[in-house]
């Protein structure tokens, strides 16, 4: 068995787990301005209130992870994402200070809802542009990172950043139908369409600039005999994505949520089919930054305990807060 590609879906799995769970936290906050304040607004911040802490655990995991396992890729990663970086980490911090403090400063409270949603935007803008110049490349030379504090910048970075945005918008207007009902679930309902499209859209419009993005990109999906194994992806994709707008339509309950956490699997595994098997594009394979072999044993030790551990209290927290969210609730 290979302990580095071992690893790599491990990370993998961390950071889907975080993008799904965290990701519907930052979209209703994306949102949030759509709602009209007091009872709508109370009620969407009141169904993520028991679980929303405990969604960033996946962040640290997958972060921890990267340094620990591919610490030269971390090395390279960061130093090349660092204005994204601390872009994304002042948003989680303003987005939680807000999430608490608006319940207990109601004379400010307007003033919370904009931290709110200004910093569940700016994390998730902050994450797509960071995913975006990873995928388009990074400089290294003798190992380290050789280009310019601006290189993150371009067109590609930006739709990466759009992406994400109205990706997170979606899970956020999914689960708000799942867990709301009367008119607020309605409305939630007319949001998921508007997000469900523009994910789909830009989905598309990612993918097709990948594949001009990169050579070797474009032969992961256009050349034989790649073609005939990850052809079934957007072919999945595109059902999946019908079937995701006609759930929003008419189904009532979870069945729009877990069809986009779907689409965002989909999307994830195409783009792990684009990059594998770089974890920096184009130079570092995830052999060539990887830990020596006993830290990777060491390590995988501690996962196999810890990461049971946290799947299960996950589990237990959105076991015990399932079903609709009442007038009553975090205070």
């Amino acid at each position: 068995m290979d302990l580095t590609v071992i690893w790599a879906f491990i990370i993998a799995f961390a950071v889907f787990a975080y993008v799904v769970m965290d990701g519907f936290d930052l979209g209703i906050g994306i949102l949030f301005p759509t709602f009209s304040a007091g009872r709508e607004r109370d009620r969407a911040m009141n169904s993520i209130a028991p679980v929303w802490d405990g969604n960033e655990t996946w962040l640290v995991l997958g972060g921890g992870g990267l340094f620990a396992a591919f610490p030269l890729a971390y090395a390279v990663i960061l130093p090349a994402t660092y204005p994204l970086i601390i872009a994304m980490l002042l948003g989680l911090v303003f987005r939680g200070v807000a999430f608490e403090y608006r319940w207990r400063d109601p004379a400010h409270q307007r003033f919370w809802d904009i931290a709110f949603t200004g910093g569940s935007f700016v994390a998730a803008f902050a994450q797509g542009m960071t995913l975006g110049a990873l995928l388009q490349g990074i400089e290294v030379v003798d190992r380290a990172y050789a280009g310019s504090w601006w290189d993150w910048l371009t067109p590609y970075t930006l739709l990466t950043g759009l992406g994400t945005v109205a990706g997170y918008a979606l899970l956020g207007s999914t689960w708000l139908i799942w867990k709301l009902d009367g008119a607020e679930q309605d409305h939630a309902r007319k949001l998921a369409i508007w997000a469900g499209g523009a994910t789909i859209v830009l989905m598309g419009a990612v993918s097709l600039y990948n594949i001009a993005l990169n050579e070797e990109y474009a032969s992961h999906w256009l050349t034989a005999p790649q073609i005939y194994w990850v052809a079934p992806v957007p072919i999945v994709t595109a059902v999946v994505s019908l079937s995701l707008l006609h759930g929003i339509l008419n189904a009532r309950n979870s069945k729009p949520f877990w069809l986009a956490i779907a689409l965002f699997f989909l999307g994830m595994s195409g783009l792990g089919v684009t990059i594998w098997p770089y974890v920096v594009p184009p130079g570092l394979t995830i052999w060539d930054a990887a830990a020596p072999e006993r830290s990777q044993i060491f390590m995988l030790v501690g996962v196999a305990v810890t990461m049971p551990l946290i799947i299960a209290y996950t589990v237990w927290a959105y076991w015990v807060f399932r079903g609709k969210v009442a007038d009553e609730g975090y205070h």
